[in-house]
């Protein structure tokens, strides 16, 4: 019998790896093994033409190499801090990804691509506003993945 696929997005954000710990957790801890999920951690990495574009100075191309040298190495902190949790987690057998692109488009390809049945996401708990300028993730996913779509929130300290 094969196992479904569970995508997870992860991005540099605390809430992202919170999510994949949630998951491994929740999903995993008694017999990784035995878990009814194949995983698939996904990071998107935005492109340095759309990185730059948004600050638009002139002689931007002068700096598009550095800013992917950036953005690559960004990346590849993420997929390592990843395979950290999932090790401790004794979760082993992940397949990493790192899309180039929109992190809204990346993950829903990945769902496609996997063929997978659940998506799940960090919330980084924006208000209407924030989310309305920047976008959300979560949200576009909920609306336009083509299979369940869970959306883990971090926990608020509460002082």
């Amino acid at each position: 019998m094969e196992k479904s696929v569970m995508v997870v997005g992860i991005d540099d954000s605390d809430h992202s790896f919170y999510a994949l710990e949630w998951t491994l957790q929740h999903f995993f801890s008694a017999s990784p093994e035995n878990s009814p999920f194949k995983i698939v951690v996904v990071h998107a990495k935005p492109s340095a033409l759309a990185t730059v574009g948004l600050a638009g100075p002139v002689g931007a191309a002068d700096v598009l190499p550095y800013v992917d040298m950036d953005l690559k190495k960004i990346a590849a902190r993420v997929i390592e801090k990843a395979k950290e949790i999932c090790a401790a987690k004794s979760v082993n057998d992940v397949i990493y990804e790192v899309a180039e692109g929109d992190a809204r488009n990346a993950l829903c390809d990945a769902v496609e691509n996997h063929h997978a049945s659940v998506l799940v996401v960090g919330s980084h708990g924006y208000g209407a506003i924030k989310r309305a300028v920047l976008g959300s993730v979560s949200d576009y996913c909920a609306h336009h993945a083509h299979c369940s779509v869970m959306i883990v929130k971090k926990p608020k300290i509460k002082h």
